[in-house]
């Protein structure tokens, strides 16, 4: 089970990772792209490749948006049914696919 602190936490360990607002949610960026935002109902939406989505999507604690969001791999994960590894692992995805190649390295 994870935690919106751990999700902070882990979120900001990323190069470059910041903390900001995406209408009027608390998001997580590298620049100005976005990798994760908080939502209500103890949940987080993590940018995702479709691929890596679809390949995921049969975990119960993950589950694309609705609509045109999900196919571009935003991804709706609850964080009570997460554990901290597991969200880890979503993060860093969510990170990678935002980030400069420079702090992929």
């Amino acid at each position: 089970m994870s935690t919106p602190a751990a999700l902070r936490r882990l979120a900001l360990a990323f190069p470059e990772a910041t903390e900001g607002d995406d209408h009027g949610q608390r998001a997580f960026l590298v620049g100005k792209k976005i990798f994760c935002t908080v939502g209500e109902g103890g949940r987080c939406t993590v940018r995702l490749d479709p691929e890596d989505q679809r390949n995921l999507e049969a975990a119960a604690a993950i589950e694309p948006v609705p609509g045109y969001w999900g196919r571009k791999g935003w991804t709706h994960v609850w964080l009570d049914k997460v554990s901290e590894d597991q969200l880890a692992v979503l993060l860093r995805l969510a990170w990678a696919g935002v980030a400069p190649k420079r702090l992929r390295g």
